[in-house]
């Protein structure tokens, strides 16, 4: 899943070097950090949020299959 979130950041964002995924696997659930440049934020979290929820969206349907759940979390 972690690979999915870094792949859709890189295509956003204007400097895809900074884009950094940490994933924290749990027995049930994964908890995916994505960490962006400081003037990237803007351009993955969206207006009123609306692509950082399409992310999620995307990572949670891909999820499925894997019978997990997924949370994804943009860090400052």
């Amino acid at each position: 899943m972690g690979e999915l979130v870094e792949m859709i950041a890189k295509y956003l964002v204007d400097n895809p070097d900074e884009v950094k995924v940490n994933e924290v696997e749990g027995t049930q659930s994964v908890i995916i950090e994505l960490r962006v440049a400081p003037e990237d934020m803007g351009k993955v979290i969206g207006k009123q949020g609306r692509i950082a929820k399409a992310i999620r969206t995307v990572v949670k349907a891909a999820a499925i299959k894997d019978n997990k759940r997924v949370s994804v979390e943009i860090i400052q």
